[in-house]
């Protein structure tokens, strides 16, 4: 009687446990290959992030042209004899090389 009662638990178990065992063991198994791809991801850069960083550095670029070529402007209007053509930082699309 008590070995019937073991048999149909062991035999419910699967069942019961709603395939959580063979859910872990494939976690188990596929872990690593997942692990190993998004450590790829961290050390690569998509297109979108290089558009998004390049777009960043030309806005400081921007900026710093900005700012020198006020204080450049605001020099001129103090000293106009001694102002010649701007000379300064340039932002270009492709970095700022020396002229």
């Amino acid at each position: 009687m008590m070995r019937k009662i073991l048999i149909t638990a062991v035999a419910a178990l699967p069942l019961l446990t709603g395939g959580c065992i063979a859910k872990t063991a494939f976690d188990v198994v596929t872990l690593p290959v997942k692990a190993g791809s998004q450590a790829v991801d961290w050390a690569t850069t998509s297109q979108s992030e290089a558009d998004r960083n390049y777009g960043k550095r030309l806005r400081e670029a921007e900026e710093r042209e900005g700012r020198e070529r006020k204080a450049y402007d605001k020099r001129c209007r103090r000293d106009p004899d001694n102002c010649g053509p701007y000379e300064g930082f340039v932002a270009q699309p492709g970095g700022n090389r020396p002229r």
